[in-house]
Formats: structure tokens, sequence, C-alpha cells
């Protein structure tokens, strides 16, 4: 796949934001010292990395894929999500389980090394992203979309997984998060607009009312 250098400008914050994100993840990986012990929900701490590090791994597989021309188009990172919440032809959507199962082999694939194993996918991932134009195309789950809306999904993840890791293992939140967290929270709101949850949201954010037990906008 042809490659173009990122240009100075608003949208390199994209990856300036992902690199963010990764670092975090990276730091709270660092002070582990129980790979073993229970993570989030089914996931030991393992697993839980696991499942983050392909935020790393599948920017790194999609780009080198390239685009499927016969894929269906997505519209940025709140389509990308909603393509989840409502399964449309030609999209291979993976229900909680097989997340749950993919997670736990991604969690076996680090290996006796995991840190070592996550740096070199960041490493890799990060040297791609120094070549290549956030216009770039790439098939995803969800179907086709471009580099800079991938990234934007990824950035989410690796957010809110570091959070997840870092209440898990005891650790303080990582202070590389903090240019990120907004980003996340916008994305997040649009979500819950996307899903038909605003007021709700808009409501418990101002005071005026509480979420319900187990609300997401995922």
């Amino acid at each position: 796949m042809a490659t173009i250098p990122q240009q100075d400008g608003p949208d390199n914050e994209t990856v300036e934001h992902y690199r963010a994100a990764s670092t975090a993840f990276l730091v709270v990986c660092r002070g582990i010292t129980d790979w073993e012990a229970p993570g989030l929900g089914v996931w030991t701490v393992r697993s839980l990395a696991g499942h983050t590090n392909r935020s790393h791994t599948n920017v790194t597989r999609y780009l080198e894929a390239g685009p499927d021309p016969g894929a269906v188009p997505v519209d940025g990172p709140v389509g990308y999500f909603a393509a989840f919440w409502e399964p449309q032809p030609g999209r291979t959507i993976s229900d909680d389980e097989e997340v749950a199962d993919r997670g736990r082999q991604a969690g076996e694939a680090l290996g006796r090394e995991p840190l070592s194993v996550i740096e070199r996918d960041r490493t890799e991932v990060l040297a791609l992203l120094e070549s290549t134009g956030l216009d770039a195309e790439l098939r995803t789950p969800a179907g086709t979309m471009t580099l800079a809306g991938y990234l934007a999904t990824r950035i989410f993840e690796l957010t809110v997984h570091t959070m997840d890791m870092a209440r898990a293992t005891g650790q303080a939140m990582p202070t590389a998060l903090a240019p990120v967290v907004p980003r996340v929270v916008r994305l997040a709101a649009d979500l819950a607009v996307a899903r038909g949850a605003g007021v709700v949201v808009a409501e418990a954010l101002t005071g005026r009312g509480p979420l319900s037990d187990g609300f997401t906008v995922l």
C-alpha cells in the first residue's frame, strides 16, 4: 500500500493522541507485578492487556492489508461503534463471548514476556504511522474507513482499558492520559447521542438525574 509522510496540522493531533494513549498503556503495563490477577470481567490482567494491545497490532495488520473495495464504508468512529450495535449485511460483527475469547487468546499470545511483546508491537505501529497518511483507507471488522477514523476508535479503547488496568492493578492513572481524556469524553457523548441517550447523559452530567446500573454507550 502506498504511503505518504505525515503532515503538520490539526489532523496530526490524532497521531499524537494515539501516541499518548499508547504511552499511558505502556506505563501501566510496566507497573504490573501479577499478570494472572483479576483484570476485567472474565479477563485476567494478562487477557485485558492482550485485548488492549490489539489497538497496536490491529492498526498494523489492517494498514498492511489495505482496504477492501467491496466492504461497507464506515462514517467515522461513531459509525464504527454503531456497527456493533446493529449488525448490517456485509459486516462481520462479533458477540461478547467471541470478544472475551479473543482477549484471552491475545493474552496468551503475549507469552512469557508480555511487556517485551507489547513494547515491540507499540514500536512497530508507531513507526508505521510515521510514514502513513491519515487519509489512508483500511478494512476493519465494521467496514472500510480512514486511518484517522480508526485511530480515533483505538485512542478510545487504549484510554478506557488503560484506566481498567490501572484500577485492577492498584496503580495511579498515568499523566500521559491528560491530553487524551477530553477527546474520549467527547466521543462518549457522541455515542450517547447516537444511542438515543443524549438527554439522560446530559442530565447525569449536570446533576439532574442518575445513570442506570450498567449503563454504557458501547
